[in-house]
């Protein structure tokens, strides 16, 4: 028998249902997890076991309920993934000392960071989506979960993400027909081995640290992760192919920015670095753009 817990969560006023737990999903569609008509799913491998989290939004409050071994676990952290425990206390104080910042701040005040407390799930992703396109990314993405899937507890079609031990068991060649190469697969199979010490880790800082010390996992990776594991509104990609130039465009009106300028002009905002980034994502903005497109390549047939 599936166990079942439910909690009734009261968002804050303004508070943005879909914009908040929308990042948490792989675009377009995500084998673990799917928001459709205001109703959110995700499926995780908790200490305690599987578990698939249904958050359900009706007036004024959230229903958070979990299926699965893993049920009681996934609903006691149903607010930090649903955004609630994001504290924006300090912001707007912050995003006053720029006229931008401080327009978006207000545009997207109800949109929250979310925080899953599962490591492993969001480096798996960010590994994936080092120097590729974002398309190339989720179609690794998705083919990986599909083939280490296991069913995830309760009543949609959803897969549990990968199983560390599974992922770290598998030789390198198997991930070459999913679309990625040797580097990449590397350093997953290396994460995937220490994941355990990776998940026991306290805090955003803790994580960066022992995640960097990994060979082919850098400060974009880390903070890539930590953003959405922790919650960290101070994650900034450092070594993003567009953010520097966003950011430069943003603040200073400047075409083009490296990450030394990006992260000088991001200073005054320390603390919530990674939320001015992802206001600048959230209102569309970007920097302007010069000579062709990334291709979308496929490894799977070199």
């Amino acid at each position: 028998m599936t166990s079942e817990v439910s909690r009734r969560l009261t968002p804050p006023e303004h508070y943005r249902f879909g914009a908040s737990v929308r990042p948490l999903l792989v675009p377009k569609h995500d084998p673990c997890g799917m928001l459709r008509d205001g109703d959110f799913w995700l499926a995780a491998r908790t200490p305690d076991g599987p578990a698939t989290l249904h958050l359900a939004r009706a007036g004024g409050e959230l229903t958070a309920t979990g299926h699965g071994p893993g049920s009681q676990w996934i609903v006691d952290r149903a607010d930090a993934i649903a955004g609630l425990r994001d504290d924006l206390s300090a912001f707007p104080a912050l995003a006053a000392r720029h006229p931008l910042v401080a327009r978006l701040a207000k545009t997207f005040s109800g949109v929250r960071l979310p925080a899953t407390n599962l490591l492993f799930p969001r480096l798996l992703r960010a590994i994936l989506e080092q120097k590729v396109t974002g398309k190339e990314a989720h179609r690794s993405y998705r083919a990986i979960c599909r083939h280490f899937g296991e069913p995830a507890p309760g009543p949609v079609d959803l897969v549990l993400p990968p199983d560390p031990a599974a992922v770290a068991a598998t030789p390198y060649w198997t991930f070459h027909p999913f679309g990625v190469e040797q580097r990449r697969t590397q350093a997953l199979l290396r994460a995937a081995r220490v994941a355990d010490r990776l998940e026991r880790c306290v805090d955003a800082a803790e994580a960066t640290a022992r995640m960097t010390a990994l060979p082919g996992i850098g400060p974009w990776t880390a903070a890539e992760t930590v953003r959405y594991a922790f919650g960290d509104p101070d994650a900034v990609s450092v070594g993003d192919f567009h953010i520097p130039n966003t950011v430069a465009w943003a603040l200073a009106g400047e075409v083009r920015g490296t990450d030394a300028r990006m992260l000088e002009l991001l200073e005054p905002f320390r603390g919530h670095r990674g939320r001015v980034c992802e206001l600048f994502a959230l209102g569309g903005l970007g920097a302007p753009k010069f000579g062709p497109r990334m291709p979308v390549r496929s490894f799977a047939r070199f």
